[in-house]
């Protein structure tokens, strides 16, 4: 064989002596071979490595083995969200207890994300797709269902009966936690720095702090696209005014501490100054100084719910009911603290 060439079943049914419909057979266990054609075949598979390919799998309609993961991130600020980096560490714990691999891709929008999973459905290269981030009207769900692709979606609310369903943690109950402590110690003015405006989770944390204006808290919100840069910027902009919030939410840990560099640049002390809170936590959040105001989730957890929900509808002939995901809890830390009167 030629270095670097991909052997195929017309080589092994050369080295074996025998047809590639034999090949065929004995590697699917079907009869028409003897046992001694059988096992000359399978040895020389296993001494040559060979898999079979993507396209050979969608014809017999073979499992891949293989879960698949397109997320709308870029590249380089990935690796720093602690979010992902445990999100992503559970659900290969859990695939890999079933032997089953995870295949990540990066993908620029969710048009590019859609069209990534027309292809991995039409070659057949994974058994079931993660879905994140759903947005309101989303069109991946009909996508989905019109490729009847098995798959599971991490999100902020159960699906309706029959849709893609859902590992779930109730964004508006934990919007409400976090908005209701620093109402209570006493902010009126509360800026939540949010991701992209079309997702889900930014509108039901956007409406939560909307509605307190019934209880006198002038809310702001501001939409960016996660990087710490663009949070650096709104936050160097709203301490630069003259209608300053005495409180700011921001969507991440990267976006929180991005903020809290910001504000000491400028002389700001935290929290004396401005109070910082985060609704999602990591090492860092708690470890910085002075620490940050979060709320706590075992995101490893959530990722192993997601991968167990995903392979039991793998196997499941109708869509499952939704599950909810582990409940996050405030973790009160040193960036907090009553308004200065």
């Amino acid at each position: 064989m030629a270095l670097g060439k991909r052997v195929t079943i017309a080589d092994i049914a050369r080295m074996a002596g025998v047809s590639p419909g034999a090949v065929s057979f004995a590697l699917n266990g079907r009869p028409g071979v003897s046992d001694e054609t059988r096992q000359r075949i399978l040895t020389i598979v296993a001494e040559n490595h060979w898999q079979p390919s993507s396209a050979a799998r969608a014809l017999v309609g073979a499992r891949a083995n293989t879960v698949g993961f397109a997320l709308a991130r870029p590249a380089r600020s990935l690796g720093s969200e602690a979010f992902f980096t445990d999100l992503i560490a559970g659900i290969e714990s859990r695939l890999s207890q079933s032997k089953v691999s995870l295949q990540l891709r990066l993908v620029g929008d969710i048009a590019e994300e859609m069209e990534v999973h027309r292809q991995w459905r039409s070659s057949n290269q994974v058994d079931g797709i993660i879905l994140i981030d759903p947005r309101d009207d989303d069109p991946r769900s009909d996508r989905i269902a019109a490729l009847d692709a098995r798959a599971v979606l991490i999100g902020s609310k159960p699906s309706p009966e029959g849709a893609v369903p859902s590992v779930w943690i109730a964004d508006d109950e934990v919007a409400e936690t976090l908005f209701s402590y620093l109402a209570a110690l006493g902010h009126t003015r509360i800026t939540y720095v949010a991701g992209p405006a079309d997702l889900e989770h930014t509108r039901l944390r956007a409406e939560v702090l909307e509605a307190m204006s019934a209880d006198g808290i002038v809310g702001e919100v501001i939409t960016t696209d996660f990087s710490p840069a663009r949070a650096s910027a709104v936050t160097r902009t709203l301490l630069s005014g003259r209608q300053r919030p005495t409180a700011i939410v921001y969507d991440n840990d990267v976006m929180a501490v991005a903020g809290l560099r910001v504000a000491q640049e400028m002389g700001r002390v935290v929290p004396r100054d401005v109070s910082l809170a985060s609704f999602d936590d990591s090492v860092i959040a708690g470890l910085i100084n002075p620490s940050i105001t979060a709320m706590t989730r075992d995101t490893f957890e959530l990722g192993e719910q997601a991968a167990t929900l995903l392979l039991q509808q793998i196997e499941a002939e109708t869509a499952l009911p939704s599950t909810q995901g582990p409940t996050p809890t405030l973790s009160a830390r040193e960036s907090t603290a009553p308004p200065a009167s």
